[in-house]
């Protein structure tokens, strides 16, 4: 029986990899450990539901703040994935069990005792089931708006690159109201970054949500610090653009072990400054660019000024 706990068990495939220096982090980068009333009380409900989540497995930097205010990024589908992206501290392997059946009414139940207005669902990616997890992901929107229809569903789902196109139909049709698909990195670092992903098949997907349901917003998120420079940063800004993304998040690659792919700079925050005015500048209707930003980091809030943009846009603000 694996012990996730153990780094050589949660990524065996990096095991044998030699170690990457990790660098000291910067002032801007250092975050407290979490003491809160409120983090506590969140982890508790998320204990009692038995539910997974990516603030603890990739060891977001963030999971202190967030939890401590009752945000929560859910993760389904289990705690098992099987790409091995050379960044990503979530296991890898062969998912031990199949889709739990009870998993989408156990994360509505949390979504309504944690009382968000606004929740992120992701998941890890499941090559080995026939959609790619497009169906569950499907039945835990319904179960979240049965049980909390006022609160706002985001998610944040894999590739579906396995899948027939219909995977991604039946995730639109539940009708989250953010379809978010991060695409990590710069297309010259996907070999080496993400080697089971392919560039413009993210892309394509993140445009053919558009192309399903115009009026869905959709979001996407890179980090830097990977190796990439800036002018490949500006051409996925431009990619995304042309593929409609509303949302654009950019943040700081933080290396989790040795293991994991290597560091190549921290960068301060007047470059994210930058990266943030130029990305506005090229017409993304919310931009999100700081060294601990996250997907899903003050997803609720960035949801609501990503709302009041298209409506002034559309002049109705």
């Amino acid at each position: 029986m694996r012990d996730l706990k153990i780094p050589a068990e949660r990524h065996p495939e990096k095991a044998r990899k030699p170690d990457n220096v990790q660098p000291r982090k910067p002032s801007w980068i250092r975050v407290k450990a979490p003491t809160s009333k409120g983090y506590f009380e969140t982890r508790n409900i998320m204990r009692e539901n038995n539910l997974v989540t990516v603030c603890e497995e990739a060891g977001c930097p963030n999971v202190g703040e967030c939890w401590s205010q009752g945000h929560a990024t859910m993760m389904i589908m289990g705690e098992v994935c099987t790409r091995a992206c050379t960044f990503c501290n979530i296991a890898t392997g062969k998912p031990p069990e199949d889709l739990d059946v009870f998993e989408p009414g156990r994360v509505a139940a949390a979504v309504k005792k944690l009382g968000l207005k606004h929740v992120v669902i992701t998941s890890v990616d499941r090559d080995d089931v026939e959609d790619g997890g497009a169906e569950h992901f499907a039945q835990t929107i319904r179960a979240v708006r049965k049980q909390s229809p006022s609160t706002t569903i985001e998610i944040l789902t894999p590739d579906f690159i396995r899948c027939d196109d219909k995977a991604l139909e039946v995730v639109v049709e539940a009708r989250p109201d953010v379809f978010n698909h991060n695409l990590e990195t710069v297309p010259g670092l996907y070999p080496e970054v993400r080697p089971g992903a392919r560039y413009f098949h993210s892309l394509r997907l993140l445009q053919r949500v558009k192309e399903l349901d115009p009026s869905m917003f959709t979001k996407s998120g890179i980090m830097v610090g990977l190796g990439e420079d800036k002018q490949s940063v500006m051409q996925v800004m431009d990619d995304m653009r042309a593929a409609d993304i509303d949302f654009m998040t950019i943040g700081q690659y933080l290396q989790p072990t040795p293991k994991h792919h290597v560091l190549d700079r921290f960068v301060t925050p007047e470059e994210f400054a930058v990266y943030e005015k130029t990305a506005f500048s090229k017409g993304f209707l919310m931009v999100s660019a700081t060294p601990l930003t996250r997907s899903s980091y003050h997803a609720g809030d960035d949801f609501a000024r990503l709302r009041d943009a298209r409506m002034k846009a559309l002049g109705r603000a």
